[in-house]
């Protein structure tokens, strides 16, 4: 037995809507693969009815943005849901750096996604993303995420 399938044997598997706030038709994550410490690996199957799908069938730059934004937020909700918590944190982008698109995802794709939290500092959450179709690097990019406070 692998690492890997240890992993997945000792994550919880939460439907994704138990791990973030978004619903249809902007929900952009489809499943959570995988959880190591501060490092998650994300699912999304590209739809013909995608939100941020462009007319030529692919999908918009921003759509890619929210996407691993969601994949981060799948992350904390995973994090949350594990300490026993019985709500999901709401982020709200608050800054994108070094963002690269080198190419863009297609309808029928699937996007697999990384997303490692490098710190939190108050309710600021600064991650790091990459998403790859397949074994292609199509993206990548630096986010701080606003949290705000369960109330």
């Amino acid at each position: 037995m692998t690492i890997l399938n240890l992993i997945y044997l000792q994550m919880n598997n939460y439907d994704i809507e138990q791990l973030i706030p978004q619903r249809s038709p902007f929900k952009m994550v489809d499943k959570l693969l995988s959880v190591n410490g501060e490092t998650a690996v994300t699912l999304l199957l590209i739809l013909p009815d995608n939100y941020f799908l462009e007319s030529d069938g692919t999908l918009a730059e921003a759509g890619v943005i929210e996407h691993i934004a969601q994949s981060a937020s799948a992350l904390a909700g995973y994090l949350v849901r594990e300490e026993g918590a019985s709500y999901v944190p709401v982020g709200y982008i608050g800054e994108i750096r070094n963002f690269h698109c080198y190419r863009s995802a297609c309808v029928g794709e699937t996007l697999k996604t990384t997303v490692t939290r490098e710190e939190v500092v108050g309710d600021i959450a600064c991650i790091t993303g990459e998403s790859w179709v397949s074994d292609e690097r199509i993206a990548e990019l630096q986010m701080k995420i606003y949290i705000t406070p369960n109330t």
